[in-house]
């Protein structure tokens, strides 16, 4: 009787064994895809990852069913300890798929002794339509004139709705906006300090598969020279520097550090937040008519202008100087140039206080060094209201505006932007092109 009843017991833990084996590991592996349902193209990137924390993973297998037509993508083994990997799925096979809807079946198992040791299940379906023709654009604006440091739009349409759409000018992309039906614009800019030679504008349209249309436009490039000046450093208004920015230097020893780090750092770290501000642009235009200089003041800097800095007799440093300084009285108002709305207004780097007004379509100005903002961000203003009061906060070197106008991120010329002349024959001009391209067509 003894021995039946350990038997019992071995028996019983034996089986308690074998279920707790056969049971620990009752799901299938996580499969994550790269993208979901929807257009794609042979050259989209497509991957897929796949995990098993438990018994391990055992096979892969991913199809493409096209009709009565079945493609195998995939079909994998893998090696036992194999927890977690990456798969690339190429759709663009011989003799595979044709344009229009297909289905994508992905099926993995693990090593769990389920189901006669077939292991657990992973199974997932879904759409997708290969498309593999590249969108057709057409450039509607057939004069592009840009001076180095100035600006340009283009007009065009595109029939499809695009991921990505703009113009690309080396390495260099500024977004294009839809304005109505399949009619984009694009406002871009000719960098100051781009070679002639490797500005060379086109049209960069991308759809919603992967496939992309790289079109040229017709342009002509002004040379522009650009002024340099020296500014002398002083003890004073290095120790103003000083003051405004030695608890983000700490290591700085000295007033001169201190100046050095920032006029060189800062201005890195201002060019990236005007990329990430321009992100916030509305799609069309918010601007009317010419845009307003700040009355009653006088330059005291230009745009692109290259200074040198000297202290004690010596060069220190060389830096660019971006927009245009502008002074008249002393915490003087500071009106909008153009009727927008306000994206950023806080501190900027070496524009002290800062206001940035988005005029849509890629275009914003910037009100630098101000002692007072006076509007916050999500504001609407007026052209000619006032957006805060003139100062020397940030690098200034004395009471004054920097104003800015920057197109896509980029730094342009702010005097094409007082030329009315120049505005209606570079920009507003062509909107005629986006009306006349959005009405019905005429039929007699």
């Amino acid at each position: 009787m003894k021995i039946i009843t350990i038997l019992a017991t071995a028996g019983l833990i034996a089986l308690l064994g074998f279920g707790t084996f056969y049971f620990r590991d009752n799901s299938g592996p996580t499969v994550k895809l790269s993208r979901g349902p929807g257009a794609i193209s042979a050259r989209a990137d497509l991957g897929l990852d796949l995990q098993d924390s438990g018994t391990g993973l055992k096979q892969l297998t991913v199809q493409a069913i096209q009709g009565a037509k079945t493609i195998e993508l995939v079909a994998k083994q893998y090696p036992k300890g194999s927890h977690q990997t990456h798969e690339s799925i190429k759709l663009a096979a011989p003799g595979g798929l044709q344009e229009g809807p297909f289905k994508l079946r992905i099926s993995a198992r693990d090593r769990a002794p389920r189901d006669f040791g077939r292991g657990n299940n992973t199974e997932m379906s879904l759409d997708f339509i290969f498309q593999n023709r590249p969108p057709q654009v057409a450039i509607l604006s057939t004069a592009h004139n840009v001076s180095r440091g100035g600006a340009g739009l283009v007009v065009y349409t595109c029939n499809v709705e695009p991921e990505k759409n703009g113009v690309v000018i080396g390495d260099r992309f500024y977004p294009g906006f839809r304005q109505s039906g399949d009619v984009y614009a694009c406002l871009f800019p000719f960098p100051y300090d781009m070679p002639e030679n490797t500005f060379v504008p086109k049209v960069l349209v991308v759809d919603r598969a992967g496939n992309d249309k790289l079109t040229g436009i017709y342009y002509h490039t002004i040379a522009k020279a650009f002024p340099s000046d020296r500014i002398g450093l002083n003890d004073a208004y290095l120790q103003k520097v000083f003051d405004g920015f030695k608890n983000r230097y700490p290591a700085a020893k000295t007033p001169l550090e201190v100046f050095l780090m920032a006029n060189r750092e800062l201005r890195d770290h201002d060019v990236k937040s005007l990329l990430e501000t321009a992100r916030k642009s509305a799609p069309l235009p918010l601007w009317e008519g010419g845009f307003l200089r700040q009355p009653n003041s006088a330059p005291r800097g230009s745009f692109a202008q290259l200074r040198s800095y000297v202290y004690q007799g010596k060069e220190v440093d060389r830096q660019t100087h971006l927009g245009i300084d502008l002074a008249s009285l002393a915490h003087a108002p500071v009106l909008a140039a153009n009727n927008g709305k306000v994206v950023y207004a806080d501190d900027l780097g070496i524009y002290g206080q800062c206001v940035i007004v988005d005029h849509g379509l890629g275009l914003q100005t910037l009100y630098g060094h101000l002692s007072r903002i006076g509007v916050k961000v999500g504001d609407e203003v007026k052209k000619g209201q006032s957006v805060g009061n003139s100062g020397d906060t940030g690098m200034a070197g004395g009471d004054h505006l920097h104003f800015g106008v920057v197109v896509g991120g980029e730094q342009v010329n702010p005097i094409e932007w007082w030329d009315t002349a120049w505005l209606r024959n570079n920009i507003t001009g062509k909107f005629q092109l986006i009306h006349q391209a959005a009405r019905p067509a005429q039929h007699s």
